[in-house]
Protein backbone atom coordinates (compact mmCIF):
# COMPACT_ATOMS: atom_id res chain seq x y z
CA UNK A 1 0.00 0.00 0.00
CA UNK A 2 2.47 2.25 0.80
CA UNK A 3 4.80 0.97 -2.06
CA UNK A 4 1.89 1.95 -4.38
CA UNK A 5 1.11 5.55 -2.92
CA UNK A 6 4.84 6.10 -3.21
CA UNK A 7 4.41 5.36 -6.99
CA UNK A 8 1.52 7.54 -6.81
CA UNK A 9 3.11 10.50 -5.94
CA UNK A 10 4.95 11.05 -9.33
CA UNK A 11 1.71 11.71 -10.95
CA UNK A 12 0.50 15.20 -10.84
CA UNK A 13 -3.52 15.59 -10.91
CA UNK A 14 -3.60 18.22 -13.93
CA UNK A 15 -7.30 18.01 -14.02
CA UNK A 16 -8.28 19.33 -10.81
CA UNK A 17 -7.14 22.49 -8.42
CA UNK A 18 -4.82 25.34 -8.54
CA UNK A 19 -2.62 25.49 -11.79
CA UNK A 20 0.11 27.74 -10.96
CA UNK A 21 2.12 25.28 -8.15
CA UNK A 22 1.47 22.34 -10.11
CA UNK A 23 2.86 23.79 -13.26
CA UNK A 24 5.68 24.69 -11.40
CA UNK A 25 6.20 21.20 -9.70
CA UNK A 26 5.68 19.63 -13.28
CA UNK A 27 8.50 22.38 -14.85
CA UNK A 28 10.93 22.56 -12.97
CA UNK A 29 12.29 19.05 -12.96
CA UNK A 30 11.96 19.09 -16.68
CA UNK A 31 13.64 22.06 -17.24
CA UNK A 32 16.24 20.28 -14.92
CA UNK A 33 16.47 17.47 -17.03
CA UNK A 34 16.82 19.10 -20.37
CA UNK A 35 19.35 21.67 -19.09
CA UNK A 36 20.68 18.21 -17.81
CA UNK A 37 20.87 16.49 -21.65
CA UNK A 38 22.53 19.59 -23.06
CA UNK A 39 24.83 19.26 -20.08
CA UNK A 40 25.82 15.84 -22.23
CA UNK A 41 26.69 18.53 -24.94
CA UNK A 42 28.66 21.36 -23.44
CA UNK A 43 30.44 18.87 -21.50
CA UNK A 44 31.78 17.90 -25.10
CA UNK A 45 32.50 20.95 -26.18
CA UNK A 46 34.27 21.95 -23.13
CA UNK A 47 36.55 19.40 -22.77
CA UNK A 48 37.19 19.12 -26.43
CA UNK A 49 37.73 22.86 -26.54
CA UNK A 50 39.95 23.43 -23.93
CA UNK A 51 42.29 20.09 -24.31
CA UNK A 52 41.77 19.18 -27.89
CA UNK A 53 42.17 22.77 -30.01
CA UNK A 54 39.68 24.84 -31.83
CA UNK A 55 39.73 22.64 -34.74
CA UNK A 56 38.15 20.14 -32.41
CA UNK A 57 35.74 22.32 -31.09
CA UNK A 58 34.62 23.72 -34.29
CA UNK A 59 33.97 19.79 -35.46
CA UNK A 60 31.58 19.06 -32.87
CA UNK A 61 29.63 22.06 -33.40
CA UNK A 62 29.36 21.88 -37.00
CA UNK A 63 27.53 18.55 -36.60
CA UNK A 64 24.88 20.61 -34.05
CA UNK A 65 22.02 21.31 -36.92
CA UNK A 66 22.51 18.43 -39.30
CA UNK A 67 21.81 16.23 -36.00
CA UNK A 68 18.87 17.86 -35.14
CA UNK A 69 17.72 17.81 -39.05
CA UNK A 70 17.85 14.18 -38.99
CA UNK A 71 16.56 13.52 -35.07
CA UNK A 72 13.93 16.24 -34.73
CA UNK A 73 11.23 13.69 -36.97
CA UNK A 74 11.27 10.97 -34.32
CA UNK A 75 11.70 13.94 -31.46
CA UNK A 76 8.31 15.12 -32.92
CA UNK A 77 6.40 11.33 -33.03
CA UNK A 78 7.63 11.28 -29.38
CA UNK A 79 5.69 14.62 -28.73
CA UNK A 80 2.60 12.84 -30.73
CA UNK A 81 3.00 9.75 -27.80
CA UNK A 82 2.66 12.36 -25.34
CA UNK A 83 -0.03 14.29 -26.33
CA UNK A 84 -2.20 11.10 -26.65
CA UNK A 85 -0.67 9.11 -23.28
CA UNK A 86 -1.94 12.30 -22.00
CA UNK A 87 -5.53 12.41 -23.14
CA UNK A 88 -6.28 8.51 -22.49
CA UNK A 89 -4.78 9.01 -19.06
CA UNK A 90 -7.18 12.27 -18.44
CA UNK A 91 -10.03 10.31 -19.94
CA UNK A 92 -9.24 7.52 -17.52
CA UNK A 93 -9.17 5.01 -20.82
CA UNK A 94 -6.44 2.48 -19.37
CA UNK A 95 -6.75 0.05 -22.46
CA UNK A 96 -6.06 3.06 -24.76
CA UNK A 97 -2.85 4.16 -22.67
CA UNK A 98 -1.18 0.52 -22.23
CA UNK A 99 -1.54 0.03 -26.10
CA UNK A 100 -0.25 3.76 -26.92
CA UNK A 101 2.79 3.24 -24.41
CA UNK A 102 3.84 -0.15 -26.19
CA UNK A 103 3.38 1.63 -29.82
CA UNK A 104 5.62 4.05 -28.70
CA UNK A 105 8.53 2.04 -27.71
CA UNK A 106 8.62 0.25 -30.53
CA UNK A 107 8.85 3.22 -32.57
CA UNK A 108 11.89 4.78 -30.63
CA UNK A 109 13.68 0.86 -31.78
CA UNK A 110 12.67 0.88 -35.08
CA UNK A 111 13.59 4.71 -35.54
CA UNK A 112 16.55 4.22 -33.49
CA UNK A 113 18.19 1.71 -35.81
CA UNK A 114 17.04 3.36 -38.66
CA UNK A 115 18.91 6.57 -37.87
CA UNK A 116 22.34 5.27 -36.90
CA UNK A 117 22.58 3.37 -40.35
CA UNK A 118 21.46 7.04 -42.15
CA UNK A 119 23.80 8.70 -39.81
CA UNK A 120 26.96 6.27 -40.18
CA UNK A 121 26.42 6.66 -43.79
CA UNK A 122 25.46 10.22 -44.59
CA UNK A 123 27.85 11.54 -42.34
CA UNK A 124 30.54 12.46 -44.73
CA UNK A 125 28.22 13.87 -47.64
CA UNK A 126 26.09 15.58 -45.79
CA UNK A 127 29.20 17.41 -44.19
CA UNK A 128 30.62 17.87 -47.37
CA UNK A 129 27.31 19.73 -48.41
CA UNK A 130 27.52 22.28 -45.53
CA UNK A 131 30.96 22.86 -46.85
CA UNK A 132 32.89 21.88 -43.31
CA UNK A 133 36.67 23.26 -43.98
CA UNK A 134 38.68 20.52 -45.09
CA UNK A 135 40.81 21.42 -41.26
CA UNK A 136 37.46 20.20 -39.62
CA UNK A 137 35.94 17.37 -41.24
CA UNK A 138 37.25 14.51 -40.41
CA UNK A 139 36.55 15.21 -37.07
CA UNK A 140 33.41 16.13 -38.02
CA UNK A 141 32.36 12.62 -39.87
CA UNK A 142 34.40 10.50 -36.93
CA UNK A 143 32.03 12.38 -33.96
CA UNK A 144 28.89 12.14 -35.86
CA UNK A 145 28.87 8.86 -36.66
CA UNK A 146 30.14 7.62 -32.75
CA UNK A 147 27.53 9.62 -31.82
CA UNK A 148 24.48 8.41 -34.20
CA UNK A 149 25.05 4.36 -32.80
CA UNK A 150 23.64 6.01 -29.55
CA UNK A 151 20.03 6.50 -31.49
CA UNK A 152 18.59 3.68 -30.55
CA UNK A 153 19.33 4.51 -26.47
CA UNK A 154 18.47 8.09 -27.19
CA UNK A 155 15.11 7.76 -28.50
CA UNK A 156 14.30 5.04 -26.07
CA UNK A 157 14.89 7.60 -23.54
CA UNK A 158 12.86 10.60 -25.50
CA UNK A 159 9.86 8.14 -25.55
CA UNK A 160 10.05 6.64 -22.07
CA UNK A 161 10.18 10.65 -20.86
CA UNK A 162 7.63 11.36 -22.96
CA UNK A 163 5.27 8.68 -21.36
CA UNK A 164 5.92 9.88 -17.72
CA UNK A 165 5.57 13.11 -18.15
CA UNK A 166 2.10 12.39 -20.12
CA UNK A 167 1.17 10.97 -16.48
CA UNK A 168 2.63 13.97 -14.78
CA UNK A 169 5.76 12.40 -13.98
CA UNK A 170 8.74 14.76 -14.29
CA UNK A 171 11.00 13.90 -11.36
CA UNK A 172 12.25 10.46 -12.00
CA UNK A 173 13.76 11.14 -15.64
CA UNK A 174 15.53 13.44 -13.63
CA UNK A 175 17.07 11.59 -10.87
CA UNK A 176 18.22 9.27 -13.94
CA UNK A 177 19.74 11.92 -15.67
CA UNK A 178 21.66 13.32 -12.65
CA UNK A 179 23.68 10.22 -12.89
CA UNK A 180 24.20 10.16 -16.65
CA UNK A 181 25.19 13.69 -16.52
CA UNK A 182 27.58 12.85 -13.99
CA UNK A 183 29.01 9.59 -16.10
CA UNK A 184 29.07 11.80 -18.66
CA UNK A 185 31.65 14.10 -17.51
CA UNK A 186 33.93 11.43 -15.81
CA UNK A 187 34.36 9.54 -19.04
CA UNK A 188 34.44 12.99 -20.91
CA UNK A 189 38.15 13.32 -18.87
CA UNK A 190 39.02 9.69 -18.91
CA UNK A 191 39.02 9.38 -22.63
CA UNK A 192 39.99 12.87 -23.65
CA UNK A 193 42.35 14.02 -21.13
CA UNK A 194 43.73 10.15 -19.67
CA UNK A 195 43.83 8.36 -23.41
CA UNK A 196 43.91 11.57 -25.74
CA UNK A 197 41.00 10.57 -28.02
CA UNK A 198 39.58 13.71 -28.68
CA UNK A 199 35.72 14.24 -30.60
CA UNK A 200 36.04 10.20 -30.55
CA UNK A 201 36.36 10.40 -26.53
CA UNK A 202 33.41 12.64 -26.10
CA UNK A 203 31.45 11.19 -28.86
CA UNK A 204 31.66 7.66 -26.99
CA UNK A 205 31.10 9.73 -23.87
CA UNK A 206 27.42 10.75 -24.81
CA UNK A 207 26.61 7.59 -26.32
CA UNK A 208 27.61 5.24 -23.01
CA UNK A 209 25.66 7.90 -20.76
CA UNK A 210 22.70 8.04 -22.95
CA UNK A 211 22.83 3.68 -22.24
CA UNK A 212 23.04 5.00 -18.60
CA UNK A 213 19.98 7.09 -18.22
CA UNK A 214 17.79 4.74 -20.81
CA UNK A 215 18.63 1.58 -19.19
CA UNK A 216 16.95 3.28 -15.46
CA UNK A 217 13.99 4.88 -17.69
CA UNK A 218 13.43 1.36 -18.73
CA UNK A 219 13.68 -0.38 -15.49
CA UNK A 220 10.98 2.25 -14.51
CA UNK A 221 8.52 1.63 -16.92
CA UNK A 222 8.58 -2.32 -16.54
CA UNK A 223 8.68 -2.00 -12.78
CA UNK A 224 5.58 0.59 -12.83
CA UNK A 225 2.09 0.22 -11.78
CA UNK A 226 -1.13 0.51 -13.66
CA UNK A 227 -1.87 1.06 -17.04
CA UNK A 228 1.39 2.83 -18.67
CA UNK A 229 3.25 -0.26 -17.47
CA UNK A 230 6.03 -1.59 -20.02
CA UNK A 231 5.79 -5.74 -20.79
CA UNK A 232 7.68 -6.85 -23.36
CA UNK A 233 5.27 -9.28 -24.14
CA UNK A 234 2.84 -6.45 -25.35
CA UNK A 235 5.54 -4.99 -27.64
CA UNK A 236 4.17 -4.60 -30.86
CA UNK A 237 2.58 -1.41 -33.29
CA UNK A 238 -0.87 -0.85 -32.47
CA UNK A 239 -1.71 0.90 -36.46
CA UNK A 240 -4.67 2.62 -34.93
CA UNK A 241 -2.39 4.51 -32.26
CA UNK A 242 0.49 4.34 -34.61
CA UNK A 243 -2.01 6.67 -36.95
CA UNK A 244 -2.85 8.81 -34.31
CA UNK A 245 0.80 9.64 -32.76
CA UNK A 246 2.02 10.33 -36.24
CA UNK A 247 -1.25 12.56 -36.70
CA UNK A 248 0.26 14.88 -34.29
CA UNK A 249 3.96 14.05 -33.59
CA UNK A 250 4.85 14.20 -37.64
CA UNK A 251 4.25 17.37 -38.04
CA UNK A 252 5.56 18.22 -35.07
CA UNK A 253 8.72 16.31 -36.57
CA UNK A 254 8.66 18.11 -39.79
CA UNK A 255 8.37 21.42 -38.07
CA UNK A 256 11.66 20.61 -36.34
CA UNK A 257 12.87 19.21 -39.11
CA UNK A 258 12.52 22.30 -41.33
CA UNK A 259 13.62 24.58 -38.55
CA UNK A 260 17.24 22.67 -38.56
CA UNK A 261 16.91 23.24 -42.77
CA UNK A 262 17.17 26.35 -41.94
CA UNK A 263 19.44 26.11 -39.13
CA UNK A 264 21.80 23.91 -41.52
CA UNK A 265 21.96 26.87 -43.69
CA UNK A 266 22.89 29.81 -41.05
CA UNK A 267 25.49 26.60 -39.88
CA UNK A 268 26.97 27.24 -43.50
CA UNK A 269 26.90 30.76 -43.78
CA UNK A 270 28.71 30.81 -40.66
CA UNK A 271 30.98 28.14 -41.82
CA UNK A 272 32.41 30.70 -44.66
CA UNK A 273 33.88 32.88 -41.66
CA UNK A 274 36.03 30.17 -41.12
CA UNK A 275 37.19 27.98 -38.28
CA UNK A 276 37.59 30.52 -35.61
CA UNK A 277 34.12 31.95 -36.17
CA UNK A 278 32.80 28.63 -36.08
CA UNK A 279 34.16 27.92 -32.80
CA UNK A 280 32.96 31.13 -31.11
CA UNK A 281 29.65 30.06 -32.96
CA UNK A 282 29.36 26.48 -31.87
CA UNK A 283 30.35 27.99 -28.18
CA UNK A 284 27.99 30.96 -28.50
CA UNK A 285 25.26 28.44 -29.91
CA UNK A 286 26.05 26.05 -26.59
CA UNK A 287 25.27 28.65 -24.17
CA UNK A 288 21.98 29.69 -25.51
CA UNK A 289 21.19 26.41 -25.57
CA UNK A 290 20.55 26.27 -21.82
CA UNK A 291 18.42 29.25 -22.37
CA UNK A 292 16.07 27.36 -24.85
CA UNK A 293 15.79 24.43 -22.77
CA UNK A 294 14.44 25.70 -19.87
CA UNK A 295 11.67 28.01 -22.07
CA UNK A 296 11.30 24.56 -23.95
CA UNK A 297 10.60 23.27 -20.63
CA UNK A 298 7.36 25.03 -20.51
CA UNK A 299 6.05 24.36 -23.93
CA UNK A 300 6.19 20.85 -22.87
CA UNK A 301 4.03 21.77 -19.58
CA UNK A 302 1.77 23.41 -21.81
CA UNK A 303 1.58 20.26 -24.39
CA UNK A 304 0.64 17.68 -21.21
CA UNK A 305 -1.83 19.89 -19.27
CA UNK A 306 -3.62 20.83 -21.89
CA UNK A 307 -4.30 17.48 -23.41
CA UNK A 308 -4.82 16.04 -19.86
CA UNK A 309 -7.55 18.21 -19.63
CA UNK A 310 -8.55 18.52 -23.16
CA UNK A 311 -9.03 14.22 -22.45
CA UNK A 312 -10.84 15.44 -19.13
CA UNK A 313 -13.63 17.68 -21.22
CA UNK A 314 -12.09 20.08 -18.51
CA UNK A 315 -12.24 23.01 -21.24
CA UNK A 316 -12.16 25.97 -18.97
CA UNK A 317 -8.62 25.41 -17.65
CA UNK A 318 -7.31 25.34 -21.25
CA UNK A 319 -7.17 29.73 -21.48
CA UNK A 320 -5.77 29.80 -17.80
CA UNK A 321 -2.67 27.39 -18.55
CA UNK A 322 -1.91 29.21 -21.64
CA UNK A 323 -1.78 32.61 -19.75
CA UNK A 324 0.41 31.55 -16.96
CA UNK A 325 2.46 29.35 -18.90
CA UNK A 326 3.09 32.33 -21.30
CA UNK A 327 4.21 34.45 -18.18
CA UNK A 328 6.86 31.97 -16.82
CA UNK A 329 8.23 31.43 -20.35
CA UNK A 330 8.63 34.89 -20.82
CA UNK A 331 10.34 35.32 -17.51
CA UNK A 332 12.56 32.36 -18.22
CA UNK A 333 13.49 34.02 -21.44
CA UNK A 334 14.22 37.48 -19.99
CA UNK A 335 16.07 36.69 -16.92
CA UNK A 336 18.40 33.50 -18.37
CA UNK A 337 18.74 35.29 -21.98
CA UNK A 338 20.27 38.93 -20.09
CA UNK A 339 21.81 36.69 -17.85
CA UNK A 340 23.90 35.04 -20.22
CA UNK A 341 24.51 38.48 -22.10
CA UNK A 342 25.40 39.76 -18.80
CA UNK A 343 28.41 36.97 -17.49
CA UNK A 344 29.32 36.33 -21.43
CA UNK A 345 32.70 36.66 -21.62
CA UNK A 346 33.67 34.49 -18.15
CA UNK A 347 31.11 31.82 -19.37
CA UNK A 348 32.72 31.43 -22.30
CA UNK A 349 35.72 31.56 -21.32
CA UNK A 350 35.24 27.70 -20.05
CA UNK A 351 34.60 26.71 -23.66
CA UNK A 352 37.60 28.31 -25.21
CA UNK A 353 40.94 30.65 -23.66
CA UNK A 354 41.32 32.32 -27.34
CA UNK A 355 39.84 35.88 -26.79
CA UNK A 356 39.08 36.18 -30.40
CA UNK A 357 36.60 32.85 -29.92
CA UNK A 358 35.34 34.20 -27.01
CA UNK A 359 34.63 37.70 -29.27
CA UNK A 360 32.35 35.75 -32.23
CA UNK A 361 30.67 33.79 -28.97
CA UNK A 362 29.81 37.26 -27.81
CA UNK A 363 28.51 38.59 -31.07
CA UNK A 364 25.73 35.70 -31.55
CA UNK A 365 24.72 35.87 -27.95
CA UNK A 366 24.20 39.82 -27.93
CA UNK A 367 21.44 39.29 -30.41
CA UNK A 368 19.88 36.32 -29.67
CA UNK A 369 20.29 35.88 -26.18
CA UNK A 370 18.38 39.25 -25.64
CA UNK A 371 15.55 38.52 -27.18
CA UNK A 372 14.99 34.89 -26.79
CA UNK A 373 12.05 34.91 -24.97
CA UNK A 374 9.93 35.62 -28.33
CA UNK A 375 10.78 32.16 -28.94
CA UNK A 376 10.20 30.95 -25.64
CA UNK A 377 6.23 32.70 -26.60
CA UNK A 378 6.40 30.82 -29.71
CA UNK A 379 6.74 27.61 -28.54
CA UNK A 380 4.31 27.96 -25.95
CA UNK A 381 1.65 29.10 -28.18
CA UNK A 382 2.62 25.88 -30.64
CA UNK A 383 2.35 23.78 -27.29
CA UNK A 384 -1.06 25.03 -26.65
CA UNK A 385 -2.11 24.12 -29.95
CA UNK A 386 -0.78 21.25 -30.19
CA UNK A 387 -2.26 20.17 -27.30
CA UNK A 388 -5.48 20.85 -28.05
CA UNK A 389 -4.80 18.00 -31.05
CA UNK A 390 -4.20 20.51 -34.26
CA UNK A 391 -0.42 19.71 -35.79
CA UNK A 392 -0.98 20.55 -39.16
CA UNK A 393 -1.86 24.00 -38.53
CA UNK A 394 1.56 25.06 -35.70
CA UNK A 395 3.54 23.61 -38.27
CA UNK A 396 2.63 25.36 -41.58
CA UNK A 397 3.00 28.61 -40.10
CA UNK A 398 6.37 27.66 -38.10
CA UNK A 399 7.39 26.59 -41.80
CA UNK A 400 6.19 30.03 -43.40
CA UNK A 401 7.06 32.34 -40.24
CA UNK A 402 10.63 30.62 -39.01
CA UNK A 403 11.96 28.28 -42.07
CA UNK A 404 11.22 30.08 -45.38
CA UNK A 405 11.77 33.51 -43.89
CA UNK A 406 15.18 32.84 -42.65
CA UNK A 407 15.88 31.08 -46.05
CA UNK A 408 14.25 34.51 -47.55
CA UNK A 409 16.84 36.16 -45.55
CA UNK A 410 19.69 34.34 -46.29
CA UNK A 411 19.28 34.80 -49.87
CA UNK A 412 18.46 38.86 -49.86
CA UNK A 413 19.49 40.55 -46.20
CA UNK A 414 22.33 38.64 -45.84
CA UNK A 415 23.72 38.87 -49.24
CA UNK A 416 22.98 42.83 -49.26
CA UNK A 417 25.21 42.74 -46.04
CA UNK A 418 27.36 39.76 -44.97
CA UNK A 419 28.23 40.33 -41.64
CA UNK A 420 27.55 37.98 -38.92
CA UNK A 421 25.26 40.57 -37.23
CA UNK A 422 22.70 40.34 -39.98
CA UNK A 423 22.81 36.42 -40.35
CA UNK A 424 21.66 36.85 -37.00
CA UNK A 425 19.34 39.00 -36.85
CA UNK A 426 16.82 36.95 -38.93
CA UNK A 427 15.52 34.47 -35.41
CA UNK A 428 14.66 37.30 -33.29
CA UNK A 429 12.86 38.70 -36.62
CA UNK A 430 11.42 35.67 -37.39
CA UNK A 431 10.34 34.68 -33.46
CA UNK A 432 8.15 38.14 -33.36
CA UNK A 433 6.40 37.20 -36.60
CA UNK A 434 5.25 33.69 -36.28
CA UNK A 435 4.55 34.15 -32.49
CA UNK A 436 1.60 36.80 -33.63
CA UNK A 437 0.00 34.50 -35.94
CA UNK A 438 0.22 31.74 -33.62
CA UNK A 439 -2.03 33.73 -31.26
CA UNK A 440 -4.39 33.95 -33.99
CA UNK A 441 -4.43 30.62 -35.24
CA UNK A 442 -4.84 29.79 -31.14
CA UNK A 443 -7.73 32.29 -30.75
CA UNK A 444 -9.49 30.28 -33.55
CA UNK A 445 -9.17 26.73 -32.51
CA UNK A 446 -10.13 27.96 -28.78
CA UNK A 447 -13.51 29.14 -29.92
CA UNK A 448 -14.15 26.01 -32.02
CA UNK A 449 -13.35 23.41 -28.84
CA UNK A 450 -16.45 26.02 -27.21
CA UNK A 451 -16.89 26.35 -23.22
Amino acid sequence: MIEKKNRKSYEIDMCNGPLFGKILIFTLPLMLSGILQLLFNAADVIVVGRFAGNEALAAVGSTGALTNLLVNLFIGLSVGANVLVARYYGAKAQDEVSQTVHTSVMISLLGGIFLAIIGIVLARPLLLLMETPENVIEHSVLYMRIYFLGMPVMLLFNFGSAVLRAIGDTRRPLFYLIIAGGVNVCLNLWFVIGFHMGVAGVALATVLAQCVSTALILRCLLQSEGCFRLQPSKLRINWDKFRKIAAIGLPAGIQGSLFSISNVLIQSSVNSFGAIAMAGNTAGANVEGFVYTAMNSVHQTAVSFTSQNLGGRRYERINKILIECLLFVTAIGLVMGNGAVLFGEQILGLYSSDQEVITYGLQRMAVICTTYCLCGIMDVMVGSIRGLGYAVMPMIVSLMGACVFRVVWICTVFQWERTLHTLYLSYPVSWTLTALVHVICFIIVRKRLGK
